[in-house]
């Protein structure tokens, strides 16, 4: 992919398809991955294969996840590239307490441009505002992985 923006909108589509090949060729060999904001836990370098690990320990539980991102500025300067998005996610799962488990922030992304052209994604930070619905979804998707 040519526009880094692209890369990260195919981020997402690829995640909400489970397409764990593609999730894997958006990211570069090493990732900052940052949800601090949200969970507590520090930032990471990690592997794309670490990462798709974790995300398939949780999203395949929901019945369906749908990411919606908006508001994109973008700046490019050489081979680096940074990417800011808003991002709400919808993670579906029936449950008598509610079905909806809704988490939105913004995200910060940095992106580096290979000798092919294609964008990597170098750096993924999610920044939360709040969450809605049922938060006990996402241990009973878990649970339902397991």
């Amino acid at each position: 992919m040519t526009d880094p923006k692209k890369t990260v909108i195919g981020l997402f589509i690829a995640t909400d398809q489970k397409d764990w090949e593609q999730v894997e060729k958006s990211f570069h060999q090493e990732v900052l991955l940052d949800y601090s904001s949200m969970n507590g836990n520090p930032a990471s370098k990690l592997s794309p294969e670490q990462i798709i690990s974790a995300w398939k320990g949780i999203l395949p539980g929901f019945e369906h996840t749908h990411h919606q991102l908006g508001n994109f500025i973008s700046s490019v300067d050489g081979n680096k590239a940074e990417v800011f998005c808003y991002g709400t996610a919808s993670h579906y799962l029936s449950d008598k307490e509610g079905s909806l488990w809704l988490v939105v922030g913004t995200y910060d992304f940095e992106l580096e441009q290979l000798a092919n052209g294609s964008w990597k994604i170098t750096s993924m930070k999610f920044n939360f505002k709040y969450q809605d619905g049922n938060t006990s979804l996402p241990q009973k998707a878990i649970s339902s992985i397991k």
